[in-house]
């Protein structure tokens, strides 16, 4: 059931052209969730737009939105799904967190694509 949920936001961030898309199993290393998904966009309005796609398609896949942070400003947008959360970042802002480097001890993944 993660597997497919994370398939579908993999999809999602893709179809709205997301950047840089990275997978971090969290597992055994965070109590926050089990997998992140970090990408980043270059404007608001994109970041916006790929937060509205992972709901959607979260959503049309009988799946709940915990919460999303950050909406608004469009700097950083997080999209709590559970067991997965994504974070949309900005470029400029994604350089400045560099969440990788902070999670460094959790493997990334390679998601197969759904259709």
């Amino acid at each position: 059931m993660t597997q497919n949920l994370l398939q579908i936001a993999h999809k999602a961030i893709d179809d709205k052209r997301g950047e840089d898309i990275v997978v971090l199993n969290m597992q055994n290393i965070s109590l926050l969730a089990d997998y992140f998904i970090i990408c980043h966009g270059s404007s608001d309005r994109q970041l916006q737009a790929i937060a509205r796609e992972v709901q959607d398609k979260a959503q049309e896949n009988g799946f709940d939105i915990k919460r999303i942070e950050g909406f608004d400003s469009a700097r950083w947008i997080l999209v709590d799904l559970g067991d997965v959360v994504v974070h949309i970042f900005h470029k400029d802002e994604r350089a400045f967190y560099n969440l990788e480097r902070l999670w460094g001890d959790a493997p990334q993944l390679d998601v197969p694509t759904v259709e």
